[in-house]
Protein backbone atom coordinates (compact mmCIF):
# COMPACT_ATOMS: atom_id res chain seq x y z
CA UNK A 1 0.00 0.00 0.00
CA UNK A 2 0.94 3.57 0.66
CA UNK A 3 3.76 2.72 3.06
CA UNK A 4 5.62 0.60 0.52
CA UNK A 5 5.58 3.49 -1.96
CA UNK A 6 6.78 5.98 0.63
CA UNK A 7 9.60 3.62 1.57
CA UNK A 8 10.96 4.12 -1.97
CA UNK A 9 11.17 7.87 -1.36
CA UNK A 10 14.42 8.60 0.46
CA UNK A 11 14.65 12.06 1.99
CA UNK A 12 17.27 13.72 4.17
CA UNK A 13 15.47 15.98 6.64
CA UNK A 14 11.76 15.19 6.83
CA UNK A 15 9.88 16.61 3.86
CA UNK A 16 6.17 17.26 4.06
CA UNK A 17 4.09 16.48 0.98
CA UNK A 18 0.50 17.59 0.47
CA UNK A 19 -1.86 15.56 -1.71
CA UNK A 20 -5.46 16.65 -2.30
CA UNK A 21 -7.98 13.91 -3.15
CA UNK A 22 -11.09 15.19 -4.94
CA UNK A 23 -14.00 13.94 -7.06
CA UNK A 24 -17.79 13.92 -7.05
CA UNK A 25 -19.72 12.37 -4.18
CA UNK A 26 -19.87 8.57 -4.34
CA UNK A 27 -16.79 8.34 -6.59
CA UNK A 28 -14.97 6.24 -3.97
CA UNK A 29 -12.46 8.77 -2.60
CA UNK A 30 -12.61 7.67 1.04
CA UNK A 31 -12.51 3.98 0.09
CA UNK A 32 -9.48 4.70 -2.08
CA UNK A 33 -7.75 6.61 0.72
CA UNK A 34 -8.39 3.83 3.22
CA UNK A 35 -7.16 1.22 0.72
CA UNK A 36 -3.97 3.21 0.06
CA UNK A 37 -3.39 3.49 3.82
CA UNK A 38 -3.96 -0.30 4.18
CA UNK A 39 -7.06 0.21 6.33
CA UNK A 40 -10.33 -1.73 6.45
CA UNK A 41 -12.77 -0.68 3.70
CA UNK A 42 -15.86 -2.69 4.63
CA UNK A 43 -17.75 0.23 6.19
CA UNK A 44 -17.45 3.63 4.53
CA UNK A 45 -19.77 6.57 5.12
CA UNK A 46 -20.00 9.68 2.91
CA UNK A 47 -17.42 12.30 3.83
CA UNK A 48 -18.93 15.32 5.52
CA UNK A 49 -16.23 17.97 5.24
CA UNK A 50 -12.85 16.25 4.95
CA UNK A 51 -10.60 13.42 6.15
CA UNK A 52 -6.84 13.68 6.50
CA UNK A 53 -4.42 10.77 6.57
CA UNK A 54 -0.80 11.46 7.49
CA UNK A 55 1.97 8.90 7.25
CA UNK A 56 5.58 9.33 8.43
CA UNK A 57 8.14 7.15 6.72
CA UNK A 58 11.73 7.40 5.54
CA UNK A 59 11.98 11.14 5.93
CA UNK A 60 8.59 12.00 4.42
CA UNK A 61 5.33 13.10 5.93
CA UNK A 62 2.61 12.51 3.36
CA UNK A 63 -0.63 14.38 4.12
CA UNK A 64 -3.59 13.25 2.01
CA UNK A 65 -6.68 15.48 2.19
CA UNK A 66 -9.90 13.68 1.21
CA UNK A 67 -12.56 16.37 0.72
CA UNK A 68 -16.28 15.64 0.32
CA UNK A 69 -17.69 15.78 -3.21
CA UNK A 70 -21.30 16.77 -2.57
CA UNK A 71 -22.49 19.69 -4.71
CA UNK A 72 -22.83 21.87 -1.57
CA UNK A 73 -19.18 21.22 -0.59
CA UNK A 74 -17.52 21.70 -4.01
CA UNK A 75 -17.42 25.54 -3.86
CA UNK A 76 -15.07 25.13 -0.85
CA UNK A 77 -12.58 22.85 -2.66
CA UNK A 78 -10.45 25.80 -3.71
CA UNK A 79 -9.79 26.71 -0.08
CA UNK A 80 -7.79 23.46 0.28
CA UNK A 81 -5.61 23.76 -2.84
CA UNK A 82 -2.75 25.94 -1.57
CA UNK A 83 0.70 24.27 -1.45
CA UNK A 84 -0.59 21.10 -3.12
CA UNK A 85 2.16 18.78 -4.40
CA UNK A 86 -0.20 16.43 -6.24
CA UNK A 87 -3.90 16.33 -7.15
CA UNK A 88 -5.68 12.97 -7.18
CA UNK A 89 -9.08 13.09 -8.88
CA UNK A 90 -11.39 10.08 -8.51
CA UNK A 91 -14.13 9.25 -11.02
CA UNK A 92 -16.91 6.67 -10.74
CA UNK A 93 -16.33 4.89 -14.06
CA UNK A 94 -19.78 3.27 -13.92
CA UNK A 95 -21.74 6.53 -13.41
CA UNK A 96 -21.72 7.68 -17.03
CA UNK A 97 -24.62 10.11 -16.43
CA UNK A 98 -22.23 12.25 -14.37
CA UNK A 99 -19.20 12.23 -16.70
CA UNK A 100 -19.98 15.72 -18.01
CA UNK A 101 -20.41 17.07 -14.47
CA UNK A 102 -17.19 15.49 -13.21
CA UNK A 103 -15.34 16.75 -16.29
CA UNK A 104 -16.49 20.31 -15.67
CA UNK A 105 -15.38 20.14 -12.03
CA UNK A 106 -11.94 18.80 -13.01
CA UNK A 107 -11.50 21.46 -15.71
CA UNK A 108 -12.31 24.21 -13.20
CA UNK A 109 -9.87 22.76 -10.69
CA UNK A 110 -6.97 22.56 -13.12
CA UNK A 111 -7.51 26.19 -14.11
CA UNK A 112 -7.04 27.30 -10.49
CA UNK A 113 -3.83 29.29 -9.93
CA UNK A 114 -2.96 27.20 -6.86
CA UNK A 115 -2.70 24.07 -9.03
CA UNK A 116 -0.60 25.50 -11.88
CA UNK A 117 1.82 22.76 -12.94
CA UNK A 118 0.70 20.39 -10.15
CA UNK A 119 0.75 16.75 -11.38
CA UNK A 120 -2.68 15.13 -11.78
CA UNK A 121 -3.50 11.48 -11.16
CA UNK A 122 -7.02 10.45 -12.21
CA UNK A 123 -8.29 7.19 -10.75
CA UNK A 124 -11.00 5.69 -12.99
CA UNK A 125 -12.59 3.87 -10.07
CA UNK A 126 -15.15 1.05 -9.86
CA UNK A 127 -13.65 -0.89 -12.76
CA UNK A 128 -14.98 -4.05 -11.08
CA UNK A 129 -18.48 -3.09 -12.28
CA UNK A 130 -19.67 -4.38 -15.65
CA UNK A 131 -21.00 -0.92 -16.63
CA UNK A 132 -17.63 0.80 -16.03
CA UNK A 133 -16.22 2.81 -18.93
CA UNK A 134 -12.58 2.03 -19.78
CA UNK A 135 -9.95 4.48 -18.52
CA UNK A 136 -8.91 5.40 -22.08
CA UNK A 137 -12.49 6.40 -22.93
CA UNK A 138 -12.71 8.50 -19.75
CA UNK A 139 -9.36 10.19 -20.53
CA UNK A 140 -10.65 11.11 -23.97
CA UNK A 141 -13.94 12.43 -22.56
CA UNK A 142 -12.04 14.57 -20.05
CA UNK A 143 -9.70 15.83 -22.81
CA UNK A 144 -6.71 14.97 -20.64
CA UNK A 145 -4.49 15.08 -23.75
CA UNK A 146 -5.01 18.87 -23.81
CA UNK A 147 -3.37 19.32 -20.38
CA UNK A 148 0.00 20.68 -21.45
CA UNK A 149 0.94 22.54 -18.26
CA UNK A 150 1.30 19.46 -16.04
CA UNK A 151 2.14 15.78 -15.92
CA UNK A 152 -0.98 13.62 -15.75
CA UNK A 153 -1.92 9.97 -15.66
CA UNK A 154 -5.19 8.06 -15.62
CA UNK A 155 -5.29 4.74 -13.79
CA UNK A 156 -8.11 2.20 -13.92
CA UNK A 157 -8.82 0.73 -10.49
CA UNK A 158 -11.29 -0.67 -8.02
CA UNK A 159 -10.85 0.95 -4.62
CA UNK A 160 -12.80 -1.91 -3.03
CA UNK A 161 -10.40 -4.60 -4.20
CA UNK A 162 -7.31 -2.50 -4.90
CA UNK A 163 -7.25 -3.96 -8.42
CA UNK A 164 -8.03 -2.89 -11.96
CA UNK A 165 -9.40 -5.00 -14.78
CA UNK A 166 -6.24 -7.05 -14.92
CA UNK A 167 -7.68 -9.93 -12.95
CA UNK A 168 -8.12 -13.57 -13.79
CA UNK A 169 -11.10 -15.43 -12.35
CA UNK A 170 -10.39 -19.12 -11.84
CA UNK A 171 -12.60 -21.40 -9.73
CA UNK A 172 -14.03 -18.38 -7.91
CA UNK A 173 -10.59 -17.15 -6.85
CA UNK A 174 -9.11 -13.94 -8.16
CA UNK A 175 -5.50 -14.07 -9.23
CA UNK A 176 -4.08 -10.60 -8.79
CA UNK A 177 -1.85 -9.93 -11.77
CA UNK A 178 -1.19 -6.26 -11.20
CA UNK A 179 -2.27 -3.84 -8.53
CA UNK A 180 -3.47 -0.76 -10.36
CA UNK A 181 -3.62 1.24 -7.12
CA UNK A 182 0.06 0.45 -6.64
CA UNK A 183 0.74 1.55 -10.24
CA UNK A 184 -0.88 4.89 -9.45
CA UNK A 185 1.11 5.27 -6.24
CA UNK A 186 4.34 4.46 -8.10
CA UNK A 187 3.52 7.26 -10.53
CA UNK A 188 2.90 9.61 -7.58
CA UNK A 189 6.29 8.80 -6.06
CA UNK A 190 8.06 9.52 -9.36
CA UNK A 191 6.21 12.86 -9.71
CA UNK A 192 7.08 13.88 -6.16
CA UNK A 193 10.74 12.99 -6.64
CA UNK A 194 10.87 15.01 -9.87
CA UNK A 195 9.32 18.06 -8.19
CA UNK A 196 11.67 17.89 -5.21
CA UNK A 197 14.84 17.86 -7.39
Amino acid sequence: GLLSVIQKLKGSPEQELRIVLLGLDNAGKTTLLKRLASEEVSTITPTQGFNIKSVHSHGFKLNVWDIGGQRSVRPYWKKYLGSTDLLIYVIDSADQKRFEETGQELAELTEDESLTGVPLLVFANKQDLVSAAPAAEIAEGLSLHTYRDREWQIQACSALSGEGRRTCHALGAVLMLLSSLQDGMNWISSQIMNRKK
